[in-house]
């Protein structure tokens, strides 16, 4: 029997098995599952009286709220595919990619409304732009609770579909050149979401705070798994340590997805301010530069939430590897399961993970040689829009190429190096810059760390590290390459170390690279020419 796998079959389930139980909470509004789903209907009507049919794009510019939410299962009931973007970009950005997308109807939340109103004249395809938390309609917006009042909530017919359809149509960031449309099936999306229930232990007594944003890759399928499993799940709009805390303390949150960087920050704010442990199970997922072991040990002794790191990229729906203790590593210290929970660890199930040298075999699992991490699964992407080239270059023999480099320990555990952009490579030795900022981030005085390569008259390249310090602390740059090199093999060490006040984040808190290496690489370019 063939039953397509269909992203509309998750909000069914829980309709039917959990209609009654609240689905989402976002600020002073609740809603349950029989309630989302009657305004999930409004909104595929409202599509449809649009003129939005299968395989047209529909666009979302929005944070964690429920109207984010509503837009995904509202999209892909009429078979119609979504395009959430970034809330961080600039205007020529959103351009671009509405553009290259062919996007027919934007949803933008209110608040960022004046992104769009730069660019909206030059939107070839965008025929209506639906605002979020507006009041009134305008001569260029309509109000989205206005809008939906005007459709019926009953069940909407449905044209058929195939689960090789695409469903998701996500761009990446773009720091090598224009955004790169991420196109994912129904069927990729949907595997994507059994195996990570699976191994993310998702129920439905879960309570999940949408902390990443949803169109962010960690925190792209939950709002898939999560209600495939009636688990209930609250927005959080932006991220603040003490929103957060708040949140959990009123709603007994269970798990949440989140950034090295927003872990690092609620860390900081328990030291400083007044925290109540609780009394539920509190897991945290971690996608991302893999944290240093001593960032692990503080989350699971000091605040006594579980720690589990994830390893994933959009391309793959995302993830594809986690570091949960295995039964045959449990009999290893503490102190060594906080090490291997910082790996991006074995893969998940239905997924093939390798870390290969440059003739394609595999590395030896001496947790020393270096290769990349290539995949086959059948979560992988259908491959870019409209871009043959970018497909075939990361796509080859049946695997997707990360671009990730990673070593692999004895026991089969993968740990990213670094990406193949960010190896730092000095007198002809690689280097690890994740190495580097772990070894420094056991510096008292150290509350972010970046480093990148600069420019070395006689090594071609050296190590920097570009430090933020930690309130109330001083350390000089001497300090902190001693520091390093008390810890690291002394080529490793930072040759430089300069001090910010901040560091360049994406909008799940990554920091990027990519910004502070240009500037001094730039310089380099100028000298040259």
């Amino acid at each position: 029997m063939y039953v397509p796998l269909l992203l509309s079959q998750f909000l069914d389930r829980a309709v039917k098995l959990y209609g009654e139980k609240t689905a989402l909470i976002d600020d002073n509004k609740s809603f349950t599952y029989a309630e989302v789903n009657d305004r999930v209907n409004q909104l595929s009507r409202g599509l449809r009286h649009l003129g939005v049919e299968k395989g047209n794009r529909v666009a979302y510019l929005a944070p964690n709220t429920s109207e984010m939410f509503e837009g995904f299962y509202g999209v892909f009931q009429i078979g119609a595919i979504i395009v959430p973007l970034n809330t961080r970009l600039i205007p020529s950005d959103y351009e671009y990619i509405l553009n290259h997308s062919e996007t027919k109807i934007l949803f933008v939340d209110h608040e960022l409304v004046g992104q769009i109103e730069p660019i909206r004249k030059r939107l070839k395809t965008v025929e209506k732009i639906i605002v979020h938390g507006g009041k009134d309609n305008t001569e260029w917006t309509i109000s989205y609770e206005e809008w939906l009042e005007c459709f019926k909530k009953e069940p909407i017919e449905r044209p058929e579909m195939d689960e090789k359809d695409i469903a998701t149509l996500l761009y990446t960031s773009g720091t090598t050149g224009k955004p790169k449309g991420v196109m994912l099936s129904h069927r990729s999306n949907y595997l994507h979401a059994l195996t990570t229930m699976h191994h993310l232990r998702v129920s439905d007594r879960d309570i999940l705070l949408h902390v990443l944003p949803m169109f962010h890759v960690n925190g792209w399928g939950s709002p898939f798994y999560y209600t495939a499993n009636g688990a209930t799940q609250v927005c959080l709009r932006k991220v603040k340590p003490e929103e957060i805390f708040r949140k959990i303390d009123t709603y007994k949150v269970t798990v949440m997805h989140m950034a090295p960087t927003v872990l690092n920050t609620l860390l900081q704010y328990t030291a400083s301010n007044e925290f109540t442990k609780q009394e539920q199970n509190i897991r945290i997922v971690i996608a991302g530069s893999a944290p240093p072991p001593a960032f692990v040990k503080r989350v699971e002794e000091e605040l006594e939430w579980e720690f589990i790191q994830v390893y994933g990229m959009t391309e793959a729906s995302p993830l594809i590897t986690t570091s949960i203790i295995r039964d045959t590593q449990d009999n290893v210290s503490k102190e060594e399961k906080y090490r291997l929970k910082a790996k991006a660890g074995y893969e998940f199930i239905g997924a093939k993970v390798h870390v290969v040298n440059q003739y394609g075999e595999d590395v030896a699992q001496d947790g020393k040689e270096i290769g990349e991490v290539i995949v086959r699964s059948n979560t992988v992407m259908e491959g870019y829009l409209n871009n043959k080239e970018g497909t075939d270059e990361v796509i080859r023999n049946g695997y997707y190429h990360t671009g990730d480099m990673a070593i692999v320990d004895a026991n089969g555990n993968i740990e990213i190096a670094d990406r193949k952009k960010d190896i730092i490579i000095s007198g002809g030795e690689n280097i690890s810059s994740i190495e580097v900022e772990s070894a420094l981030y056991d510096h008292p005085a150290v509350l972010e760390v970046a480093v990148i390569s600069i420019p070395h008259e006689k090594w071609g390249e050296t190590p920097q590290a570009i430090v933020v310090k930690r309130e109330g602390h001083d350390v000089t740059e001497e300090e902190l390459i001693a520091f390093s090199r008390s810890r690291l093999a002394h080529f490793k060490a930072p040759t430089k170390v300069v001090f910010r006040n901040e560091l360049p984040k994406t909008a799940s808190g990554k920091i990027q690279k990519v910004h502070l290496r240009k500037e001094y690489w730039q310089e380099k370019e100028k000298f040259i020419n």
